[in-house]
């Protein structure tokens, strides 16, 4: 049996939904850009020696659908024996990718495989196309609350365990100041891969004409902000609510992909492993409570791991919602490595947006080279997901 190690991590530009850079590209021609430029970076890699590319996506239909990840491979050059399957598991398809890659690897049933995720979603909306619930169970009391929004979940969290709109409203100032400082320091200029993006306008006579432009940057970053201003807006989802767009993340389009081998391909193409997914843990919790699914899934996982939050130096806690991300953070224990730097340490979601399937994969590449910068060993990746879980990955350098 061998192991599964990361040579490269990569991701896409994230892309304000309807208003951002992406907005007019489609999700598999994001995909395909950037898995070549996970390629491009390896050369020695011959494109046959991949078996794989899993990909995740929370709504794969429409331009995401019709097996994504086959379409992406294909599409990005890769040989038709490269083959390409689809993963969902909401929020954390893009980490879920990441962990089947790795124990298909660790059993021996392949050497290379191409992990990550793509997610669209200024073109396809939240739930889908067609959204159909069963009716049954909505009003025969049997499950109430399995299509619960996401925004009535991080009320429900934010009244049930007393997380303050002072509180989460400061989070999100804080997120947002972070990405800010982090873009423009360059902290993410080695893990973007700049994308061919397309854009419209309007001529003097009237006709649309596309155009096509490069895409390098975080778009979604509200900075300066100020409190008094976040706390002006109101909450879309509850009257009286405390959750609103300052303190929630925003909708996204983004891809990230990641490079996975054995140790002994990595010697033979003559690359130097970056880290490896060492641990993985998904963690169910209340459907009407889902953004609590962090504060079970990191505990899950450390504890699976033999290890303690304090032999962990970076956390990437998905900030779905302001709500939900204190309170994981509060229920782990965890507060005071928020205001040292070490959780979300260059922003989250609130500023840099949350690209559902993608978001696993893309904050894979952000702690990655973050643990680099640092010259640390470990770090975690977490996410509450749609329905009522939680996922934790470990990540240890090489």
């Amino acid at each position: 049996m061998s192991d599964a190690v990361i040579v490269e991590a990569v991701r896409s530009p994230g892309g304000r939904y309807k208003r951002g850079g992406l907005a007019n590209t489609r999700g598999d021609e994001i995909a395909i850009q950037v898995l070549k430029g996970l390629l491009a970076r390896v050369p020695s890699l011959k494109p046959e020696d991949v078996d794989d590319v899993i990909l995740g996506c929370s709504f794969p239909e429409a331009e995401q659908g019709m097996n994504l990840g086959r379409v992406v491979a294909m599409g990005a050059g890769l040989p038709i024996s490269t083959s390409g399957m689809t993963v969902n598991r909401f929020c954390s398809s893009g980490i879920q990718s990441i962990a089947d890659a790795t124990a298909k690897i660790r059993a021996g049933w392949s050497e290379v495989i191409i992990a990550g995720g793509c997610e669209t979603m200024s073109h396809i909306p939240m739930g889908g196309s067609i959204f159909r619930p069963n009716p049954a169970w909505v009003f025969d009391g049997s499950m109430p609350n399995v299509y619960v929004s996401m925004g009535v979940t991080a009320e429900n969290v934010a009244a049930n365990y007393n997380i303050s709109r002072e509180d989460m409203d400061k989070f999100g100032l804080e997120s947002n100041r972070r990405a800010y400082e982090a873009i423009k320091a360059g902290k993410f200029k080695e893990e973007t891969i700049p994308i061919s993006a397309y854009k419209y306008k309007v001529l003097k006579n009237g006709k649309r004409v596309r155009e096509q432009v490069v895409f390098d940057t975080d778009d979604g970053v509200r900075w300066p902000a100020k409190l008094e201003d976040m706390a002006k807006l109101k909450s879309p989802f509850k009257p009286g609510g405390n959750v609103t767009a300052a303190n929630s993340s925003q909708m996204t389009d983004g891809a990230a992909f990641t490079l996975l081998v054995t140790p002994e391909k990595a010697k033979a193409i003559g690359v130097k492993p970056l880290a490896k997914l060492t641990y993985y843990a998904v963690a169910g919790c209340k459907a009407e409570e889902m953004g609590v699914g962090p504060a079970y899934a990191i505990p899950k996982v450390l504890k699976m791991a033999g290890l303690t939050t304090k032999d962990i130096d970076v956390f990437e806690i998905n900030e779905a919602f302001a709500s939900q991300a204190l309170y994981s953070i509060r229920q782990v224990g965890i507060e005071d490595r928020l205001k040292a730097g070490d959780i979300n340490p260059n922003g989250g979601a609130i500023a840099l947006g949350h690209p559902l399937g993608c978001t696993g994969s893309k904050l894979t590449a952000q702690l990655l080279h973050e643990l680099k910068r640092r010259k640390a060993k470990r770090g975690i990746v977490s996410m509450c997901i749609g329905g009522g879980m939680g996922a934790a990955g470990i990540y240890e350098m090489l």
